[in-house]
């Protein structure tokens, strides 16, 4: 029998979380139960369980976990940002990367089953950096910068459509007479709207 590796509490939850994260992306929230996670890292099931309680809090703090990775690939995004004129590009598409992974079939498993989030916050970062290059841009060229409150709704609205896209896209395009296909006609048409959200309005 191969002796038992003993891990500091941090680093079991880690290698607990990163397991689930690869069964949430194999076969979705489905997926992602305690024997399964327990055989990935090669540990009991007890094990698993006294790092997280139940599977339902495993699934939380799995969700809370894809935030903190996204949060992270985001501050790489604005680093980005450091020596030029933002793209918002990057944004659209590191947020759909996330949810693309299996992250909206989780938080909308845990949302049904009665879970709330009440952190918040997630995107403030990049609404402000936002909201900077903006004024600067507009101050450039003479127009009205937009608002903190109208790039907040512009992010908000983009964060709420790039999550639920995995979900129902497809259904929404449908509805509208476009062809299932047109995910990246999604992704372009969100690049657009919050570029043009930043050039801000003619004086």
């Amino acid at each position: 029998m191969a002796p038992r590796v003993r891990r500091k509490p941090d680093d079991a939850k880690r290698l607990i979380l990163e397991a689930a994260e690869k069964l949430l992306t194999a076969g979705g929230p489905t997926a992602v139960q305690v024997r399964a996670v327990a055989a990935e890292v090669g540990v009991s099931d007890a094990a698993v369980n006294h790092h997280f309680g139940t599977r339902e809090q495993l699934l939380a703090e799995l969700l809370r976990f894809g935030g903190r990775k996204l949060k992270s690939e985001l501050r790489a995004v604005l680093s980005t940002w450091s020596d030029g004129p933002v793209d918002p590009a990057q944004l659209v598409r590191a947020l759909s990367a996330l949810y693309a992974d299996g992250y909206a079939d989780l938080a909308l498993a845990l949302h049904r089953s009665g879970w709330r989030d009440t952190g918040g916050g997630l995107l403030d970062e990049v609404v402000d950096r936002l909201h900077a290059q903006a004024e600067t841009a507009c101050a450039a060229t003479g127009r009205t910068p937009p608002t903190r409150e109208t790039i907040q709704i512009t992010v908000a609205a983009l964060h709420q459509a790039i999550s639920l896209e995995p979900l129902f896209g497809d259904d929404f395009r449908r509805s509208a007479g476009l062809a299932s296909g047109a995910h990246d006609l999604t992704i372009e048409w969100w690049i657009d709207i919050v570029r043009a959200t930043l050039a801000g309005t003619a004086r």
